[in-house]
């Protein structure tokens, strides 16, 4: 099973349950806990670190805006309202240039429950968080309503939430993607449908992105006639890695494994035969999907980079990662609260700017299960909302990073990655071991993240 399907599985699991906490409301969740701060460097360490010396710095390649998907629990209205408010609190400061919401499922009902019966009140409420925190508004235009896909009018059946529309119904969901739009001028950015869900065809060994594209198009032409000024992209698909010498690797590689060629068809066909776009979207995971993790952390990270600039290649349109998945080491502990989640994930933004990237957005801001980084706890128990080990480095990277006037570096000597700007920089020990700096005042800790302002 894909970390793909594990991770669909656990939102199905959570959506099966949104009927149920609207009826009973929240349970309280035991106390998470309080993770580790961003500690400041001493100016000794810092003259120790020779910033200045061979660290090789790069100016970013341009402005990067980091963003956050919210998922199935997100500060909901349903949650205790202190562990609500540190939750806010930590996304107003800022969370991120961007907030994607989906247009059904991962915390939202269906939109259109039956043909031209509209439900707008779980998005009404996820827009509105995003108006209350200042961020500006994306939406996934994915998924479906059942009586799209065969079923009855008025049912929801969630364990189909991943099925694509019939091709018979590709102009109902590019009507209500146009009804989205309408009623929410907040929303500047959409991203049509979500990992080609429901068009992988076993029969073809391959995704259907010719579906896909006739999807694609039906949505881009009524989202434009409905709203212009709507940037649109996809096709959202999944660059997945694979190990060498495996079924469907392609020519595009490096240390962190082959990229399957399935994935990068999806994106040449799109290319060549879509009726337009604004931007061009994909995700990935570090892992392959034999479940090697590349290590250490930055050689994962390169493949961030490797892609983004195999994109590059074959577009001038902006590119957004819609979601990254920067996995740990297999005897690491990955998760919310695991500072090496979060160094993990400041490693692969240090690849999508210097790679070039436009965006990358963050599945997922509200603690959760899965075995990656989040900006603030479950929110859902009375202790919640606190911040994580990614918080702070990541809320300094936000302005920063959209200003374009970061510049990454590596020492030559010591496993670190750094990303200094004209106020501050910020240093991420990509390893579990402490690092001995020479001549220096402390040694930087395991995973540590460590961010001072220029004095």
């Amino acid at each position: 099973m894909t970390r793909h399907r594990r991770i669909a599985l656990r939102e199905l699991a959570a959506v099966l349950a949104l009927l149920a906490v609207a009826v009973v409301g929240c349970s309280g969740g035991g106390a998470e806990p309080e993770p580790a701060g961003t500690a400041p460097l001493s100016e000794e360490t810092r003259r120790a670190l020779q910033l200045d010396g061979d660290w090789g710095w790069q100016q970013q390649a341009g402005p990067l805006d980091l963003g956050v998907t919210h998922t199935q629990y997100s500060l909901d209205a349903t949650e205790p309202a202190d562990a609500r408010q540190r939750g806010v609190d930590i996304l107003s400061e800022p969370g991120g240039v961007w907030q994607n919401h989906h247009l059904m499922g991962f915390g939202t009902l269906s939109p259109e429950p039956a043909p031209g019966e509209y439900d707008w009140s779980s998005l009404d409420r996820r827009m509105q968080l995003t108006k209350d925190t200042g961020g500006r508004s994306m939406l996934t235009l994915c998924c479906a309503p059942d009586w799209m896909k065969g079923g009855a009018p008025g049912e929801t059946d969630w364990s189909r939430l991943e099925e694509a529309p019939e091709g018979d119904f590709f102009d109902d969901f590019a009507n209500l993607a146009a009804e989205a739009v309408r009623r929410y001028p907040q929303v500047e950015r959409v991203l049509v449908w979500n990992e080609l869900k429901g068009f992988y065809r076993e029969s073809l060994n391959r995704w259907d992105y010719e579906g896909y594209t006739k999807l694609y198009n039906r949505v881009y032409d009524a989202v434009k006639a409905a709203r212009p000024d709507v940037a649109v992209g996809g096709p959202y698909a999944v660059l997945t890695s694979i190990d060498p010498g495996q079924p469907d690797a392609s020519a595009v590689g490096g240390d962190w494994g082959v990229a399957d060629q399935r994935a990068l068809d999806i994106v040449d066909y799109w290319l060549d035969n879509n009726v337009g776009a604004d931007f061009i979207a994909v995700d990935g995971s570090t892992s392959t999907r034999q479940g090697t993790v590349p290590t250490p952390l930055d050689v994962g990270a390169r493949k961030f980079a490797d892609l983004t600039m195999w994109l590059r290649e074959r577009t001038e349109l902006p590119i957004w990662w819609a979601e990254f998945y920067a996995d740990v080491p297999t005897d690491v502990q990955g998760g919310p609260t695991s500072e090496a989640s979060a160094a993990a994930t400041l490693t692969a933004v240090a690849a999508y700017a210097q790679s070039g990237a436009s965006a990358a957005l963050l599945w997922g801001p509200q603690g959760h299960s899965l075995e990656y980084a989040a900006l603030w706890t479950d929110a859902t128990g009375d202790d919640g909302g606190r911040p994580t080990p990614l918080t702070e480095g990541w809320q300094w990277l936000v302005p920063r990073l959209a200003d374009g006037k970061v510049e990454i570096g590596r020492s030559p000597t010591m496993p670190l990655v750094a990303f200094r700007a004209p106020d501050g920089v910020l240093v991420v020990n990509t390893t579990g071991d402490p690092i001995e700096v020479p001549s220096g005042a402390e040694s930087l800790p395991a995973w540590s993240i460590t961010l001072t302002p220029s004095t």
